[in-house]
């Protein structure tokens, strides 16, 4: 069961989740050149795939394209980032989630983000921040190329959806920005990291390589609610109010700071859920992502 909340300004109605792979039907592949990939269904048109694309130097910097086959300068780009408490987690854990995007959004390329992750006291945050910024400008400047356009709809889960948010609210200069969708994402660093005797906030710690009393600037930097302004992109948040590891709290507040700026955003709370989806509560997840993405493009 869920229920949907829509601030009074909305003008239409983990740290990472494993899930089942949801089928497409018979599958057929043939290689073209530039490494990309030519996937049908029987039900479809073609679609382009670029595997491990680069984006920077570092191994762990890659992305996945799928570009469908009939688009043009104003096809907008879904880009997927994935959870895992910033040191874990893989893009490939989404790939269900792309095939059902595909499914539901056949007119919107899709980019699934791979980043550095926190390992070995190495790539200490903000170097998943930083990441996010280099792979949106990297597609920004393959926009011509690739030929689609250079807004995107920011979609990511738990930490994923931390840097979704905050690449969204703070770093919205890069490049054009239409919305954001946070699946049980930390929007408060502060209120998560607590009194720093949880999980939550000991990872936050580990990451961060600093607490809020050691270095606060940094903390400041990396809350999404900070960067909040009149200006942001329209936002949807979907979590579940029996989630242990990022309170529900977390979407209130950001539900609260965006109603107090007017920007436009839908939460959906799903009853008795924790800190991930399955069965139907993963397929409304898939549907209220393509509602929203669908308002978007109009």
């Amino acid at each position: 069961m869920k229920k949907m909340i829509l601030s009074l300004t909305c003008v239409f109605p983990v740290l990472f989740v494993f899930c089942r792979n949801e089928g497409l039907g018979s599958l057929h592949e043939n290689r073209i050149p530039g490494n990309a990939l030519v996937k049908t269904t029987k039900d479809s048109l073609p679609w382009t795939i670029y595997n491990n694309v680069s984006y920077g130097n570092d191994v762990q910097q890659k992305m996945d394209v799928y570009l469908p086959s009939v688009r043009n300068p104003k096809t907008m780009t879904l880009v997927i980032i994935h959870g895992g408490g910033w040191c874990e987690g893989d893009k490939s854990e989404f790939n269900s989630y792309v095939a059902e995007f595909q499914k539901r959004l056949p007119e919107y390329a899709i980019a699934n983000f791979n980043y550095r992750l926190v390992k070995n006291n190495e790539n200490y945050f903000p170097t998943q921040e930083n990441d996010i910024v280099t792979a949106i400008e990297f597609l920004k400047s393959k926009a011509q190329d690739y030929n689609i356009s250079t807004d995107f709809i920011l979609f990511g889960m738990s930490a994923g959806g931390h840097l979704a948010l905050l690449h969204g609210y703070k770093h919205n200069d890069i490049a054009q920005i239409k919305g954001i969708i946070s699946v049980f994402g930390p929007s408060d660093l502060l209120q998560l990291y607590g009194n720093g005797k949880t999980a939550v906030s000991k990872n936050l710690q580990t990451c961060i390589n600093a607490t809020p009393e050691t270095n606060p600037g940094i903390y400041d930097q990396s809350n999404p609610i900070n960067f909040i302004t009149s200006h942001s992109a329209p936002t949807l948040m979907l979590h579940g109010d029996k989630d242990t590891i990022i309170s529900i709290e977390q979407a209130y507040r950001l539900r609260d700071r965006l109603a107090k700026n007017s920007v436009v955003n839908k939460l959906v709370v799903y009853s008795g859920q924790g800190h991930g989806f399955t069965g139907n509560e993963l397929t409304d997840l898939y549907q209220q992502v393509a509602i929203f993405v669908k308002e978007l493009g109009k």
